[in-house]
């Protein structure tokens, strides 16, 4: 019986085979073997002389071996080949490192074509590792012959030091033709419908292509089949959700919802009413709700998060919010007591448990959750505790869902019953990313902006090219707190003494990072701390005038909230901090953000700490300290954020400057962060299209019993981790 893609590669390739491929990239299958797909393809040229042939270019060449060589290297471990072919008129050597083996087939007299990129060494034009395809003995090769070999594509393969692309290649090569039938997880009708090949023709041309259509007809085949796949698991995902019960959380005519609204300040945007019906409306239908809610700094998801705790609370429900930081988790219960007022606050008892509270303060508030007193609850980690029980949890609040993985989030809702999930992120996600990341949740936006806001301006200042700008950065901070405002400044480490012994600055060609002096005579660093600036600050003309506090997360929760606190109400001037401050802070007063080593923060995370300034009526100023190179990509990311304040143009921009398998590695499912040969922004409409013919799918054939192609492929792709890590999200 032939082998089929679920056969072990032990059973086809042999255990030693097996092992390095297990341990080098995980594989345990023929089909993990043949998913494992080139990632470029080499194509040899045109064939080249051996005279005149282009350094540091590839080129193809037809020769005879003339003599070869081996030796023991020096400085390393293994041998050197050394084969020396000629074309007749020049001479180029082939040099293989640890490949001994090659000797057997390299032999004098042999001829092929032989391909690689043109280096020089003592005066000698060599191939390193070339690729090459020997002729049979004796064989005439002729024009058209030769033509025909230079023209058939060399896959290269993710590799390792131990597992080599050629290697790879051969593997791939022998499992092919050993495979037997290969299931096609593609309907017949949509295949059709869209031109592709079968699964097998697209297997075998994606690795063993003869022409450039080939490859990229397997590779539209293959991107249809990894869409279908994975946007067929995220609908089943939808659906098993819908399988379970929940309890209904309805607002009731004059109740809490009714009477906090009634007194609310402010009109609530359009978006803020449009997501809050859609919450209100899916806590009422009989299955949990599992909503992600995506909007700018400052857009008002707390809001909308209050009035759907609210909503669970008219019912003797719970809500607990779980925040990144104590920082975070302190502001979110002064705003959400501030916003409940006298009149509601004490009814709904919203309550703080963190770990760094005291022990005597945790357990007042821990009988306080459990006993169904507390309908608010803020915390941290600490909410995860075995310790921490809810008398009836029915909403489940994640704040920055990116700073949680998957786990904690589902050890926090089964502390209810299937109770209501609610996401938060101010770091805007673009659509692409949403439907292939996000693909089991109902994801809605929060655009507009509450009235009245100032804006911000931003600028970036380049020092190393402009280093008298350092010093007006300090300048123009002084002038702010002489205005009556207060600044915020950021750093990247919270001492950089230490960081210094592990971390050299990009570019760095002295070991100081050409860092400028903020105080005549002061040495260079090569980035800067908390502990560094304070100091700085302090010998500051100006600025060391003013009244100078330091924050950062390892400082203890009281110490932490005691500095914020004294900032929200005026007594601090510059506050000295790390991303600690990243999320959450709200202080209307505090007018400028500098953040110092801006290039060693991403777009969002930049977009965020901007989002700090500029709240209320008192214009933002965010100053963008660099010294990255004018044209490099990390100089890119600070002048992309200058450029606009749009978060959602500013995810797009991320998508393209970073790559989008850093966006899809911050989604901690291995489902989502694996694409293959899928890609978010290239494929959209491919997504879209697949979403839509799996859901199709799902409608006619819920349990896939007339499409068991595409259950198999969906048993291969997804593993049972994968498909845990999804329900659990």
């Amino acid at each position: 019986m032939s082998p089929t893609l679920d056969t072990t590669l032990r059973d086809v390739l042999g255990e030693k085979v097996s092992a390095r491929l297990s341990k080098a990239f995980g594989m345990v299958t023929i089909g993990d073997l043949l998913a494992h797909y080139p990632r470029r393809y080499a194509i040899r040229g045109e064939l080249t002389p051996i005279r005149g042939l282009p350094i540091g270019e590839l080129a193809t060449v037809i020769a005879e071996v003339r003599q070869v060589s081996s030796r023991q290297m020096r400085n390393r471990q293994g041998g050197m080949l050394e084969v020396v072919i000629t074309d007749g008129q020049g001479e180029l050597t082939l040099t293989f490192f640890g490949q001994k083996w090659r000797e057997r087939e390299l032999r004098p007299g042999r001829r092929g074509v032989f391909s690689g990129k043109v280096s020089e060494f003592r005066q000698k034009l060599q191939f390193a590792n070339p690729d090459y395809q020997l002729f049979e003995d004796n064989e005439s090769v002729g024009v058209a012959e030769a033509d025909e070999i230079v023209r058939t594509p060399i896959p290269i393969y993710p590799a390792t030091a131990q597992v080599p692309s050629w290697s790879i290649a051969g593997w791939v090569n022998d499992a092919l033709d050993q495979l037997g039938e290969v299931p096609d997880p593609v309907p017949a009708e949509l295949r059709a419908r869209r031109t592709l090949l079968t699964a097998r023709e697209a297997l075998e041309w994606i690795h063993r292509p003869e022409t450039s259509s080939q490859i990229d007809a397997a590779r539209n085949t293959l991107r249809m089949h990894e869409a279908l796949v994975l946007q067929t698991a995220l609908a089943q995902q939808r659906q098993l959700v819908r399988t379970m019960s929940a309890i209904r959380r309805p607002a009731a005519a004059g109740g809490l919802l009714e009477r906090f609204d009634a007194v609310l300040p402010f009109e609530r945007t359009p978006d803020q009413v449009t997501v809050g019906e859609a919450i209100a409306a899916d806590m009422t239908a009989a299955w949990p709700m599992n909503r992600l809610v995506q909007g700018e700094v400052g857009s008002g998801k707390t809001l909308v998060a209050l009035r759907a705790m609210l909503q669970v609370a008219e019912s003797g429900g719970q809500s607990a919010l779980i925040a990144p930081t104590e920082v975070l988790a302190g502001q979110h219960l002064r705003s959400m007591t501030k916003m409940l007022g006298p009149a509601l606050a004490p009814e709904l008892m919203p309550t703080l448990l963190t770990g760094q509270m005291s022990a005597a303060d945790r357990r007042k508030a821990a009988l306080r959750v459990a006993s169904g007193q507390a309908l608010i609850v803020i915390g941290t980690h600490a909410l995860l505790s075995e310790g921490t029980t809810f008398a009836d949890l029915g909403l489940v609040v994640v704040d920055e869902q990116h700073r949680f993985g998957v786990e904690q989030r589902e050890t926090l809702r089964a502390k209810g019953t299937s109770p209501h999930a609610l996401v938060l992120t101010a770091t805007p996600i673009p659509r692409t990313v949403a439907m292939t990341v996000f693909g089991d949740l109902d994801v809605s936006t929060i655009r507009t902006m509450p009235a009245g806001r100032a804006g911000i301006e931003t600028f970036v200042a380049p020092v190393a090219e402009k280093p008298g700008w350092f010093a007006r950065v300090w300048d123009r901070a002084a002038e702010e707190v002489e205005k009556g405002h207060q600044v915020f400044v950021v750093c990247s480490a919270i001492d950089a003494e230490k960081e210094t012994k592990t971390t050299i600055r990009p570019g760095a060609d002295d070991g100081t990072g050409g860092a400028t002096p903020l105080v005549e005579g002061e040495a260079a660093r090569p980035h800067w701390g908390v502990v560094q600036v304070a100091e700085l600050l302090a010998r500051h003309p100006r600025v060391g005038q003013l009244r100078i506090a330091t924050l950062h997360g390892k400082m203890p929760a009281d110490e932490k909230d005691r500095i914020m606190q004294s900032f929200a109400r005026g007594e601090i001037d510059v506050l000295v901090a790390t991303t600690v401050i990243e999320v959450g802070v709200d202080v209307p007063n505090a007018s400028t953000m500098v953040i110092l080593d801006a290039d060693r923060f991403g777009v969002s995370q930049l977009h965020q700490l901007r989002g700090r300034v500029g709240r209320g009526g008192v214009p933002g100023l965010c100053l963008l300290v660099t010294e990255a190179e004018a044209e490099s990509i990390a100089r890119s990311r600070v002048e992309a954020v200058a450029s606009t304040l749009d978060g959602f143009e500013l995810a797009e921009i991320d998508l393209e400057l970073r790559g989008e398998g850093d966006v899809l590695g911050d989604a901690q499912s291995g489902v989502r962060s694996s694409l293959r040969l899928l890609r978010v922004v290239k494929d959209a409409d491919l997504i879209a299209l697949a979403r839509g013919e799996a859901e199709r799918i799902l409608a006619d054939d819920p349990t896939l019993a007339a499409h068991p192609e595409l259950a198999d492929a969906l048993a291969r792709r997804v593993t049972h981790e994968e498909r845990a890590a999804l329900s659990k999200s």
